[in-house]
């Protein structure tokens, strides 16, 4: 029998070298997929490295941080703040809340409005809230005299000697020499203002510790400040520079007097009374306005305020007196606020600015019901455009009241008047507590963010 054994050796021999031989081919692919490497050695081999570049010759890109999200809570109608590089929203406001204790004057608000805020009404608790987180007295900015004195329940103000002239005079106003409130006054013999403080409507007001007398002065005047029914008082002369002056007096003052004893050429505006530091909030109300009006006041005259009476906040709060049963199109009223707000933003560089829409406002349709009247919600719409596209901050009162039929429900209450559009003091308390919850929880977010991006 023929002994096969060393043939078979030889074939596996064979077989072995070429398996190990396949090692050695370079890849190769069929159909376009690559063919798996043949190794007998695999499971013996030691196992190699992959080479991996070094981390310097691989520049890796920065962690990337997540974008701060702002968040609006449930209950509050937020601040919708449309600004851009330059910031003229609630930035600087912000800011300046945050440093409210340190700096050498008070952090000071402008609010201007139609009859909505006439008398104080609204604006007196708002004062009065942020007086209250912040510090600060006084009613702040008042003109020399006013047709609705006796209405105001935040200063007892009374006066005499002046001609009077105001932006709603129908004839004989010269817009240039108005002031920031639309108002200009000329002295008579025995011209007098006097201011009061008062305690029994909202708190800080009764006293304060700064009382200051604005003025246009061309020539030569002569002004007597009296506190708290001094015999004497102090009198301060001035010489004119042909721009606004501003004259002072510092104490704890519950009562200022002042009286104009000589003016060779002079134009008087109005008395503040202010804290040394804290909030105040100045009303410049003017009834029957569109907010049109603010675009007439002289640039430097607005200047001239910023200069001697900075301000970080102007609030713009218009609309009942543009707002129809059926109005759908505004663009002549947009396109004037515009330039308002343009005006505004020339005269305060530096100051954020906030844009406060019209509130609810009832009419009866055909059926005798009582509803919002459609122009109100159209111009709502314009106001949120006009804010967004002068890149300032807005806030939708209206939403904030309660939305369709809130006036109504205010009515109810007590809290607004049988015209369907007036708030009362009352209504003027629970709206701006509304108000100044939004502003707080503002600045929270504000801080909020500004912390994580310094991160």
């Amino acid at each position: 029998m023929k002994n096969n054994i060393p043939a078979t050796f030889l074939l596996t021999l064979i077989v072995v070298g070429v398996l190990m031989g396949l090692y050695f081919l370079p890849p190769m692919s069929v159909g376009g997929k690559p063919l798996r490497k043949v190794d007998l050695l695999a499971d013996i081999r030691p196992d190699v490295e992959e080479e991996v570049c070094d981390s310097d010759t691989i520049v890796l890109p920065p962690p990337v941080k997540p974008i701060f999200v702002d968040t609006c809570k449930t209950g509050i109608t937020c601040i919708e703040d449309y600004s851009d590089s330059t910031m003229r929203g609630m930035k600087h406001f912000y800011e300046a809340l945050s440093q409210v204790k340190t700096m050498k004057r008070p952090v000071r608000i402008a609010y201007f409005g139609d009859s909505f805020i006439e008398a104080d009404i609204f604006t007196a608790d708002l004062r009065e809230r942020l007086q209250q987180e912040f510090g600060g007295c006084g009613v702040g900015y008042v003109p020399v005299t006013s047709s609705i004195s006796g209405y105001r329940p935040t200063v007892r103000h009374t006066f005499g000697g002046w001609s009077s002239h105001s932006s709603n005079d129908s004839v004989g106003f010269d817009k240039m020499q108005q002031d920031i409130s639309g108002h200009y006054f000329y002295p008579r013999e025995g011209a007098y203002v006097q201011l009061k403080g008062q305690h029994k409507y909202a708190s800080r007001l009764d006293t304060c510790e700064i009382s200051t007398f604005y003025f246009l002065n061309k020539g030569f005047a002569a002004v007597r400040s009296k506190v708290n029914n001094a015999a004497e008082g102090e009198l301060h002369e001035e010489v004119g520079t042909g721009g606004m002056q501003a004259v002072s007096v510092k104490g704890r003052i519950g009562q200022v007097r002042w009286s104009v004893e000589q003016a060779d050429s002079a134009t008087f505006y109005g008395v503040a009374m202010d804290g040394r530091q804290g909030i105040s909030l100045d009303n410049f109300s003017v009834r029957g306005s569109s907010g049109l009006h603010l675009r007439s006041i002289p640039l430097r005259t607005l200047r001239d305020f910023q200069r001697l009476r900075p301000y970080d906040l102007i609030v713009i709060q218009y609309g009942l007196n543009v707002a129809t049963e059926r109005g759908v199109k505004y663009d002549n009223y947009k396109k004037g606020m515009l330039t308002v707000i343009e005006h505004l933003k020339t005269a305060f560089p530096e100051t954020g600015i906030l844009l406060v829409s019209v509130g609810d406002r009832e009419y009866k349709n055909e059926n005798g019901e009582l509803r919002t009247m459609p122009g109100v919600r159209n111009l709502i719409r314009y106001q949120q455009s006009i804010a967004a596209d002068s890149h300032i901050a807005f806030w939708n009162m209206y939403e904030a009241m309660g939305g369709q039929g809130s006036i109504v429900d205010m009515i109810e209450q007590k809290m607004a008047n049988l015209d369907y559009t007036h708030i009362n003091f009352k209504g003027g308390k629970h709206l701006a507590g509304i108000l100044f919850e939004t502003l707080m929880y503002g600045k929270e977010q504000y801080e909020k963010r500004k912390a994580y991006e310094e991160e």
